[in-house]
């Protein structure tokens, strides 16, 4: 029986970037499902005594564009660690997200979040932005103009609003977060954590 990942998304993060690639090629490899759940990161960390970056201090802040360098060049994964539209307000293109979650189902959704992250760390581009958010999915063969008013209804809110209140009750605390047989797994740097759980 096939194990199912539940991924807790948060497209803007960079670390989300960095492993999406690999988390997939691992599903694949262990014949593992993946559930895309896009969660409001940004009520999380008010949860859980997080911070945005603009507010850690001056030390965490230039480690983590080191730690970034290194994972980028390690992983061959092209990144603009200090991209022209970042900070970025995610809600937008996380709907987008769970409006094709929902509308196309799991596959779809993942592309879509793999395409929204190189948007953001490899392309200069906007993912708060109505129209580029409809070009990167119709760039998928989506109908890009669709899901992002699908997006705007109550119930793509009604999801997100679930997605971040299981997060909460999760113990999620950060972004990429990967739940396998109930044990959870933070950040891409731990996904040789979530391959061994695969093969339990």
């Amino acid at each position: 029986m096939s194990k199912t990942i539940q991924y807790f998304v948060a497209p803007q993060s960079p670390w989300t970037y960095l492993g999406h690639e690999r988390l997939l090629a691992i599903a694949k490899a262990k014949g593992a499902l993946v559930e895309p759940k896009p969660f409001d990161l940004g009520k999380i960390f008010s949860l859980s005594g997080g911070l945005p970056l603009a507010k850690r201090a001056p030390q965490r802040q230039a480690h983590r564009l080191v730690e970034l360098a290194r994972w980028s060049a390690f992983l061959n994964r092209p990144m603009n660690a200090q991209p022209k539209f970042f900070p970025v307000p995610p809600d937008d293109a996380a709907k987008l997200i769970v409006a094709t979650r929902t509308s196309l189902g799991a596959d779809a959704a993942l592309a879509l979040t793999g395409a929204i992250g190189r948007a953001l760390w490899a392309e200069e581009r906007n993912i708060a932005d109505e129209e580029t958010l409809t070009q990167i999915a119709n760039a998928l063969g989506l109908d890009g103009a669709m899901l992002v008013k699908s997006a705007q209804t109550a119930g793509v809110q009604e999801q997100y609003d679930r997605n971040t209140d299981e997060a909460a009750a999760a113990n999620v605390f950060g972004a990429p977060w990967y739940i396998v047989d109930d044990e959870g797994y933070w950040g891409q740097d731990r996904l040789d954590f979530v391959e061994r759980a695969l093969d339990k």
